[in-house]
């Protein structure tokens, strides 16, 4: 089959691998019909992480179940799936209290397992004409037949779930205000659902025109933070409190105010001013335990310089951790179907399996106004 495989950093081609297969009874194969790029893909092609050569990319993925194994209860040749990016088993003691994103069981030594990440188990991606799907009847999630929505259901395995959880972690309520610290996938998708939880008032923070153009698009306040502090610009708007409620939707990679160079603590440090006395803070945007890319000695173990000191001085709660894409995807799906949810909206290009290594340079680079790539593997929506 063709699939996306990684060669070095900023390089990644589009080669023939071994076919998955059947594994055991509760696996089933599916045939992918959409795979989206992520952001936590680009650590990978820009090899800030350990990825060895030869690993297939794409933990986003939705498709047609082509085979199943004879231990598979749920579902049938021919149903349409979409699978959230963490590999769970169901049973295990993080699984069963919900928190399927740090599974004991699928990724022996580490808690919680993905497609196509360095670290994160021995699964193969799904950018790629097939996928071999684990505890297939817990982590495919049916969708209705034929290819109605095909680019918002594709967002159900990861950046849809991952921004509501950023607000699910702050505990965003009706009628609060929040910044959102990033106007990437994620943290459109963050304020998105900060929207359709009834936020009052939701600032979105970046400085690429495109992005902050599309937060403006949903209802969202956009706030350029290389023309001021943005806490500063944000207090303006929120009579000098502050909002209620922050979302780090940047991570370790965060750029500093003058857009120059990486400060990894900055947009935690931001929140921790941006938010007022007591608010609280999710952070969804990723941290790892090492950056070999990072500007200093201490960010390269992970350890970054924030202000805990004036988090404890306002009172302020903060919520971490990768999305457990279980909890949320099957009544975010129902959102969409019911047409209150269209989170296709940051999807800028949709293009073929094989026109992956340009769409990998053009979403690093964020250029021709690229917000968010899906790929098509040999499916007649890539025409």
């Amino acid at each position: 089959m063709k699939a996306v495989v990684y060669e070095k950093p900023f390089s990644v081609t589009v080669r023939d691998v071994d076919d998955p297969r059947i594994q055991h009874p509760n696996d089933v194969l599916v045939r992918v019909t959409s795979t989206a790029i992520c952001g936590s893909d680009l650590h990978m092609y820009e090899g800030r992480t350990a990825a060895e050569p030869g690993i297939v990319f794409g933990h986003e993925n939705l498709g047609i179940v082509e085979e199943a194994g004879s231990g598979v209860a749920s579902l049938a040749e021919g149903d349409r799936v979409v699978m959230p990016f963490n590999v769970a088993c169901g049973f295990c003691k993080n699984c069963l209290a919900g928190e399927t994103g740090f599974c004991l069981t699928v990724n022996p030594g580490f808690a919680g397992g993905a497609y196509g990440y360095v670290a994160m188990g021995p699964y193969k991606g799904g950018q790629a004409e097939l996928l071999r799907v684990p505890f297939a009847d817990f982590n495919c999630l049916k969708l209705p037949p034929g290819e109605q929505h095909e680019a918002d259901f594709v967002l159900l395995a990861d950046i849809f779930p991952t921004g509501y959880h950023g607000c699910e972690l702050a505990q965003v309520s009706p009628g609060e205000s929040v910044a959102v610290y990033g106007a990437g996938p994620v943290g459109l998708m963050a304020a998105y659902s900060a929207l359709l939880r009834g936020a009052s008032m939701v600032f979105c923070v970046d400085r690429v025109p495109e992005r902050l153009a599309k937060a403006g698009q949903i209802g969202a306040i956009p706030v350029d933070f290389t023309e001021d502090d943005p806490a500063v610009q944000i207090k303006r708007q929120t009579k000098g409190e502050g909002t209620d409620k922050g979302v780090d939707a940047v991570g370790y990679q965060a750029q500093a105010h003058d857009a120059r160079h990486e400060e990894p603590g900055v947009v935690l440090n931001a929140l921790v001013e941006t938010v007022r006395p007591t608010g609280r803070l999710g952070v969804p945007g990723l941290y790892v335990p090492s950056d070999p890319g990072a500007p200093d000695e201490h960010a390269k173990r992970g350890r970054l310089l924030v202000s805990i000191g004036k988090m404890f001085e306002k009172g302020q709660k903060m919520g971490t951790g990768q999305c457990n894409v279980k909890r949320y995807n099957r009544q975010l799906r129902d959102l969409i179907i019911a047409g209150r949810a269209e989170p296709s909206f940051v999807v800028s290009h949709e293009l073929p399996l094989d026109q992956a290594p340009e769409a990998y340079e053009m979403f690093d680079k964020r250029i021709e106004g690229c917000t968010k790539v899906v790929l098509h593997p040999g499916h007649a929506l890539a025409a």
